[in-house]
């Protein structure tokens, strides 16, 4: 690739790890600055939060009419394991669709996907669901706090009547100990801390140590931060 930056980022994490306020930095840096600090060309997002909102209302939309649920039941727990994939298979359509009308917009743009995991082996199940053209364009960055922060933070997020915002919604606790107070981040990297291979595809990856909520706090602390990070990614994806 001729530019200077990722064509493709994989930005997943525990639930209000941080994600929505690292795009909002990104996002709020200039195009060349953004490129020379993170090697991030102007970008679109792919975040399957979407997909999760959506089904949410569809179900609710079909209960309203007395229609049996699809998805999830009365309290939003999804019926079958195999949800969280199909929104991953979303996001494969998305990216395909989006190449299809703009064939070289990787040549000038970054595409990020986004997306939260929790589980034995929840990161690792997410990623095998990926097209391969996703990874063997992608680099992963994953935003490292506890448990006990996410936590924290899904509380501190909560925005009553803004339940569908990417920054604002919030999960109830027992939920987030249900689906995320474990994930294999840990295990898929004990091996090689710089890779994670999927479908023999060798994925470079960093993980941003966020536990003092250094994306909350904004700032050039954070910018400082950031570049130090996806400047390791950079060169762990070029050796």
């Amino acid at each position: 690739m001729a530019k200077n930056a990722f064509e493709v980022i994989i930005l997943t994490a525990r639930p209000a790890a941080g994600k929505s306020e690292v795009i909002n930095y990104l996002k709020n840096t200039g195009t060349a600055n953004r490129i020379k600090r993170f090697h991030i060309a102007d970008f679109e997002e792919i975040d399957d939060f979407v997909y999760v909102w959506e089904t949410f209302v569809i179900d609710d939309i079909l209960s309203k009419h007395g229609k049996e649920r699809l998805l999830t039941d009365k309290n939003y727990y999804f019926k079958d394991h195999f949800v969280w994939n199909l929104y991953i298979e979303r996001i494969n359509v998305s990216y395909a669709r989006k190449l299809a009308y703009e064939p070289d917009f990787l040549d000038n743009h970054t595409i990020i996907i986004e997306f939260a995991r929790g589980g034995e082996n929840a990161i690792g199940e997410a990623l095998s669901y990926l097209d391969d053209d996703i990874l063997k364009k992608a680099a992963i960055f994953y935003i490292d706090v506890s448990y006990k922060e996410s936590v924290r933070k899904n509380r501190a997020r909560k925005r009553p009547g803004m339940e569908d915002s990417i920054l604002y919604h919030s999960l109830p606790d027992e939920k987030m100990e249900f689906y995320y107070k474990i994930n294999d981040w840990e295990k898929l990297t004990a091996d090689d801390p710089e890779h994670i291979t999927v479908k023999g595809v060798k994925l470079p990856c960093v993980a941003f140590n966020n536990e003092s909520d250094l994306t909350t706090k904004g700032g050039e602390a954070l910018g400082a931060a950031l570049e130090q990070s996806f400047q390791k990614l950079w060169k762990i994806k070029n050796k």
